[in-house]
């Protein structure tokens, strides 16, 4: 699987942007899907997951309301909505793909360990 992030940019606060993570190689569909971000000097954060089989979306509690993840799994994109940004949101957001469920399912998506491919990320910055 090969992920490619792409909607960030510089909005300034109460804005919001969409971003996209497009798969190729092989479907989406029955994979747990998950958005991080990663500002200077700090660790991986999770933001929120998604099985694109049944289930429901996950989040973190620091987007909880303002974040939306989504999917579309026909176009092998998942999607994250952010409304009401804050300079903290500030970071490089990456896409990360589990091989299966396991990672929405378990309790593990907060961890990234738990997710096998990522993206190169898309960099937003909330001024």
């Amino acid at each position: 699987v090969q992920l490619v992030e792409s909607g960030g940019g510089s909005v300034q606060a109460g804005g919001s942007l969409r971003l996209s993570c497009a798969g190729s190689g092989s479907t989406i569909n029955s994979r747990c899907m998950g958005w991080f971000r990663q500002a200077p000097g700090m660790e991986r954060e999770a933001v929120a997951a998604i099985y694109t089989g049944l289930g429901r979306p996950l989040y973190a509690d620091s987007v909880l309301g303002r974040f939306t993840i989504s999917k579309d799994n026909a176009r092998k994109t998942v999607y994250l909505h952010m409304n009401s940004l804050q300079p903290d949101d500030t970071a490089m957001y990456y896409c990360a793909a589990d091989p299966g469920e396991y990672a929405c399912t378990s309790g593990s998506w907060p961890y990234a360990r738990a997710f096998h491919y990522w993206g190169q990320g898309t960099q937003v910055t909330v001024s």
